[in-house]
């Protein structure tokens, strides 16, 4: 049966980056007690204000710190584990830690665990970021057999790395090289898995012990997503596909440096894809009906376009 969110104490941990914020706030409508736990709680204070005296705690945690754990968890009724890196030792921060989170949640009498992991996460995946990813649902499973675990596409909102990164790119550079230009991406808006986070919270009895693969409506390639990009910020590069062996190539000779914009690692991820498959149950499945990408972009990229928000007057 469904549980109303009302003055539930919902921990989610690494909650100070972007779909912590947009969850916080969903969380809030429903009138959700939160407390964000970060390495870097300062960067969640802008939560503060949207919930009531009380409703928002913030609290400084670390997932490799095990015996540090169990005390951010404290009364807690549901977690949800947002934690996740790219870079340092991914095994000790996205697997034994999502671990150690689970069984301190079933320590603390946690109702519900909600694991977000990613679409590709495989125990024998190329790039380990993915074998990582599994790495933590296999420790999730096993200390909390009743936690959801959501693996979502790549994500997007108006406050996003993904989006404004191209559209930054498309309005500074007159020639933009496409890495990857076939890859295929399923892009999911940050609120819709913020609703997805939700369902599965509300209902553990019926979503517990499964896992979902979440993506929007529609599957664009990396070329086609350059280009709606640089479209809606009105701006006209010249996109330059790449064919697989110079994007491997580029990555195998400057990915080591430092703010390369292509990694071994993230080639790997790239090359591998980001939709979902039918042998998991995807986020209708969970009540929510995914928006898609074009339903925004002309509006949030407006920032982007030569004499931004006045560009209109400006043609006209």
């Amino acid at each position: 049966m469904a549980q109303d969110l009302s003055g539930k104490l919902v921990v989610v941990m690494g909650g100070s980056g972007f779909v912590g914020r947009h969850l916080a706030q969903e969380l809030l409508s429903r009138g959700a007690r939160l407390r964000v736990v970060s390495r870097n709680p300062e960067r969640a204070a802008a939560l503060k204000p949207l919930g009531n005296l009380g409703q928002v705690q913030l609290l400084r945690g670390d997932v490799t710190r095990p015996d540090a754990v169990p005390q951010l968890l404290a009364g807690a009724d549901a977690v949800v584990n947002l934690v996740g890196t790219f870079g340092g030792d991914l095994d000790a921060v996205m697997g034994r830690g999502a671990g150690t989170l689970a069984e301190a949640a079933k320590a603390a009498g946690a109702q519900a665990f909600i694991q977000v992991s990613a679409i590709g996460a495989d125990a024998e995946g190329p790039a380990a970021y993915a074998r990582a990813k599994a790495a933590g649902e296999a420790a999730v499973l096993a200390a909390f057999p009743g936690a959801t675990v959501l693996r979502p596409s790549v994500l997007f909102g108006p406050d996003d790395n993904f989006i404004n990164m191209f559209a930054g790119l498309a309005a500074s550079l007159p020639v933009l090289p496409v890495f990857g230009p076939t890859a295929q991406f399923q892009p999911l808006f940050v609120d819709d898995l913020a609703l997805a986070i939700c369902a599965a919270l509300e209902d553990p009895a019926v979503h517990g012990g499964k896992t979902f693969e979440l993506g929007g409506p529609e599957v664009v390639t990396m070329g086609e997503l350059n280009r709606r990009v640089a479209a809606a910020s009105e701006r006209k590069p010249i996109l330059v596909e790449l064919p697989d062996a110079a994007s491997s190539a580029f990555a195998t000779l400057t990915g080591w440096l430092p703010f390369a914009p292509l990694t071994r690692e993230q080639w790997a991820l790239l090359k591998a894809g980001n939709v979902t498959t039918d042998r998991l149950p995807g986020i209708k499945a969970l009540g929510v009906t995914p928006r898609a990408m074009g339903l925004f972009l002309d509006k949030w990229l407006v920032r982007f376009r030569k004499h931004g928000r006045f560009a209109d007057r400006v043609k006209a």
